[in-house]
């Protein structure tokens, strides 16, 4: 696809579901897609420079990656399939969402970044230690020890800091927002589920805040006790969110 390899993991069954990966990379098959997977054709593919897909050269900001998956979207035949972006990943469905509503069915954005905060700041990786800013994503050390261990794997942080590399080449300035979404997500009319967590230690309130009042056709939900990476701390229930906000008037299968 534009002259790249893209991988991805792929399973279950049912309506089609795009899933778009946080900065930190794909991690592999995880409980969160375990639970989408039980009605949705889950594809989560690594995006253009992070993990095993090939980087683009010429990308340079987060809408570069969104231009390359509306057109993986066409090459595997899912337009208007369900996008879910969680973090990063959601900064790039937004985008997307803002130049091809008709291929994205419905949209659903999970602990996103992608607006400046009007209060606070994002939390800026580049600024600290990778494994304290993935731990800074659940609610509390005690959760994060419970879900990484006590010594994070060294594979773990190796695909982290490799990611990290693409994150800063094409997000850093500005970081995690573009001056451009605020007046373009206004004539984005793509039903949107916003999902984040209210003990979030790395986005501000007043993102999800200002999502919810952009978009015109938007409801956001808080899960109060989750931190930044909800779908990691609380997997069936942002998984039963995004089956009832993305199956509502679908047929419960369209694909086998």
């Amino acid at each position: 696809m534009a002259g790249l390899r893209i991988r991805s993991m792929r399973g279950g069954s049912g309506v089609p579901l795009l899933l778009l990966h946080r900065s930190t990379g794909n991690t592999g098959w995880s409980e969160f897609h375990e639970c989408l997977s039980t009605n949705f054709e889950v594809d989560v593919p690594d995006l253009p420079g992070y993990g095993q897909s090939t980087l683009p050269e010429w990308a340079r900001e987060p809408r570069d990656l969104a231009i390359l998956m509306l057109q993986y979207l066409r090459k595997r035949d899912l337009r208007a399939a369900s996008v879910v972006g969680l973090g990063f990943g959601g900064f790039i469905a937004a985008h997307m969402a803002t130049m091809d509503a008709e291929s994205v069915g419905r949209l659903v954005l999970v602990g996103s970044p992608g607006l400046r905060p009007e209060e606070g700041e994002i939390m800026d990786q580049m600024l600290i230690e990778h494994a304290a800013y993935v731990k800074a994503g659940f609610r509390d050390e005690e959760t994060a020890t419970r879900h990484l261990g006590e010594e994070i794997d060294p594979n773990l942080l190796a695909l982290w800091q490799f990611n990290r590399v693409m994150t800063a080449r094409i997000a850093w300035k500005p970081y995690m927002f573009d001056p451009r979404l605020p007046a373009l997500l206004p004539e984005v009319r793509t039903p949107t589920l916003l999902v984040y967590g209210g003990a979030d230690r790395v986005i501000p309130p007043a993102i999800p805040a200002r999502y919810a009042s952009t978009l015109p056709n938007a409801r956001l939900e808080l899960i109060p006790e989750a931190g930044h990476l909800v779908e990691v701390e609380e997997p069936e229930v942002v998984a039963g969110l995004v089956h009832a906000h993305a199956l509502q008037s679908q047929p419960t299968s369209t694909r086998t």
